[in-house]
């Protein structure tokens, strides 16, 4: 379906996003699904190849969210405790000592994701699913908000470790920045290079105004209707013929959740259709498995939810 162009209420989540556009060069709406992604409680994989902005993004937002942020460049030579930590013996006290990891934090960056090994991956899963580690039996929490944004290469697999599908199951959304536009290209050389160089995102929140936003956002009204659309949708995918697993339940919760930070976000109580189907790919498609026929005729997911989406009428709802 064609795209949308997104008005956004004035508000926080629009200095938000100002603040992040000094930084990132002509990705606006990708901006913005990153946004509504952390202010649904959901975490960000960000798959493209490199040089095209994907760990500027997430270190625009750590420092516009005002976060405790860490970050780690994943390869074969990390391991879970460097992610979720370790014990260590205390002789005064006679105890264990926790050692906090990487991921005790408010935003962490797990860049090119797909270079750890599967240990580490399901390690940083699980916190990310549980909210908390444990580590010799102690669990630990997270502190929230916790968001994670996760980056891989999808071209090319030497020293790569392909996420598995109920991994991926994990991330709420999934999307490439792509190639910029010749102006916008001309535009980020502009600020790396001349007159803006070094222009720098200030802190536009922190982290008492992400949980307050994300406690709004869960007050937004969705009518009867709407969840009936939202499971229609993904149900649609589970029936298609082209599709070998089509969505999950955690993805219908999860094209609910985004439908209303977006509805938030445009400065209104309530989610229209239009919220669930703007998202629906995005929180959708990476978690999809299609059949081998799909895959022999070079079929993309992407496709198969346009029909998905024309498909299946949008209710009308009442005033």
């Amino acid at each position: 379906m064609p795209q949308q162009s997104w008005r956004l209420a004035d508000g926080p989540a629009l200095r938000i996003i100002s603040e992040v556009k000094k930084e990132v060069v002509g990705k606006d709406r990708e901006i913005v699904k990153t946004l509504l992604a952390i202010l649904s409680k959901g975490h960000v994989l960000l798959e493209d190849i490199p040089g095209v902005g994907k760990t500027t993004m997430a270190l625009a937002f750590s420092r516009v969210l005002g976060l405790e942020y860490k970050r780690m460049q994943c390869n074969p030579d990390v391991t879970p405790s460097d992610i979720v930590g370790f014990s260590v013996y205390d002789r005064q006290r006679d105890q264990l000592e926790y050692k906090p990891g990487a991921v005790i934090c408010n935003l962490f960056l797990a860049d090119e994701i797909n270079r750890a090994s599967s240990r580490s991956q399901a390690a940083l899963l699980e916190a990310m699913e549980e909210g908390a580690v444990t580590v010799d039996g102690q669990t630990h929490p997270i502190p929230k908000p916790f968001i994670v944004i996760a980056t891989q290469n999808p071209t090319g697999s030497s020293g790569t470790q392909l996420l598995p599908d109920s991994q991926l199951d994990r991330f709420m959304v999934r999307f490439s920045l792509g190639y910029p536009a010749p102006q916008e290209e001309l535009e980020l050389l502009r600020r790396k290079h001349g007159a803006a160089a070094g222009l720098r995102a200030e802190q536009a929140a922190d982290g008492t105004a992400i949980l307050q936003m994300q406690r709004e956002i869960e007050q937004v009204y969705l009518s009867d209707e709407l969840y009936d659309y939202i499971i229609r949708l993904v149900g649609a995918t589970r029936n298609h013929p082209l599709i070998a697993q089509g969505g999950s339940p955690r993805a219908a919760i999860a094209v609910t959740r985004l439908a209303q930070a977006l509805a938030w976000v445009q400065g209104r109580d309530y989610a229209v259709p239009q919220d669930a189907a703007q998202l629906f790919q995005d929180a959708v498609g990476h978690r999809l498995i299609l059949s081998p026929r799909a895959r022999a005729e070079g079929v993309a997911a992407a496709s198969l939810l346009e029909d998905v989406l024309r498909q299946t009428p949008q209710p009308r709802l009442r005033a």
